[in-house]
């Protein structure tokens, strides 16, 4: 079932977003009043997170203001070793089952190894592939196994054309353009393939 966001941007890293956005927190902020939010460890920092971090992002999960978990997943590109990013992931997907909130994934070059780790942890919350600029053979494959995908400035216009409306989002992101103008670009190119 695809999951409910409170608002039209599901991922920003801009607090100044609030009032539109679903903020992404780490577990060392606290919860701003009034502020939908996902919480997680990003990939980059996974050698940092302990058990201490894990109990954190737990407590904060239970908050009706925490609506997704993550940013989580995997970077070949950035990070500490893939070995130590997957351990952090599967964590938060823990905590994604535990509160029944949705998980929300960075991949970059690893989309196969996700895959996978889906197939093999077979999980009933969804799983949201964010800031996706991948090619459509990739998308089908990712739609094929269940994931939802979130574009945001940056995408590929034949993918964006070929993902089911049912199983889209939108987001900013780091992006300085509002999520209304994302959307209407998104929506164009959607349009003018289809």
């Amino acid at each position: 079932m695809r999951p409910q966001f409170p608002h039209l941007d599901i991922h920003s890293h801009d607090l100044s977003r609030a009032d539109k956005a679903v903020v992404n927190l780490s577990p060392d902020d606290e919860i701003p009043s009034g502020v939908y939010c996902s919480v997680g460890v990003h990939p980059w920092d996974a050698d940092k997170a302990t058990e201490v971090t894990f109990a954190r992002i737990e407590a904060m999960a239970q908050s009706e203001s925490v609506v997704a978990i993550g940013e989580t997943g995997m970077d070949v590109l950035k990070g500490p070793s893939i070995e130590v990013q997957q351990a952090v992931f599967e964590r938060h997907v823990a905590v994604s089952e535990q509160a029944g909130k949705p998980l929300i994934i960075h991949a970059v070059k690893t989309v196969s190894q996700i895959i996978a780790l889906r197939c093999r942890l077979k999980p009933s919350q969804p799983w949201i592939i964010h800031g996706f600029r991948g090619k459509p053979q990739q998308a089908a494959e990712l739609l094929r196994h269940g994931f939802y995908i979130s574009l945001g400035e940056r995408f590929n216009a034949q993918t964006a054309a070929m993902i089911p409306v049912d199983r889209l989002f939108f987001e900013t992101d780091e992006s300085e353009l509002p999520i209304e103008l994302i959307v209407e670009n998104i929506n164009t190119h959607r349009n003018a393939t289809n």
